[in-house]
């Protein structure tokens, strides 16, 4: 809560005004992790732990899930960090000539009205 001090010009007297705020989280994004034919399981596992920080049984997980689904969440993110980690992501792979491909798609917003 804020508040603010307002002046009541007949009377003199100082007023205190308070004024909730309401702070909005900002809205978050998946990052994806597609499957191709190429990219082998073990640059998956060590991309999911160098650039998404994930633990080695978190980054086997996930790659088995991406390698049987074709694709997996590997983290969710605030706009602009999604869009580094995609980034991340694709220049990792162009060094080892992989084809490999991420991109991000925003999460469900909790707060929306249906």
């Amino acid at each position: 809560m804020a508040s603010r001090s307002k002046k009541d010009p007949e009377s003199g007297v100082v007023l205190k005004e308070k004024t909730e705020r309401k702070i909005k989280r900002p809205r978050m994004y998946r990052v994806l992790i597609h499957n191709d034919d190429y990219t082998t399981m073990e640059f998956v596992i060590h991309l999911l732990q160098v650039v998404f920080r994930r633990s080695e049984s978190d980054s086997i997980q996930i790659m088995l899930h991406i390698h049987n689904t074709g694709v997996g969440v590997a983290g969710v993110y605030t706009f602009e960090v999604a869009e580094t980690k995609v980034a991340q992501v694709h220049e990792l792979a162009r060094q080892v000539d992989c084809p490999l491909v991420a991109s991000m798609e925003p999460e469900e917003d909790p707060d929306a009205e249906h």
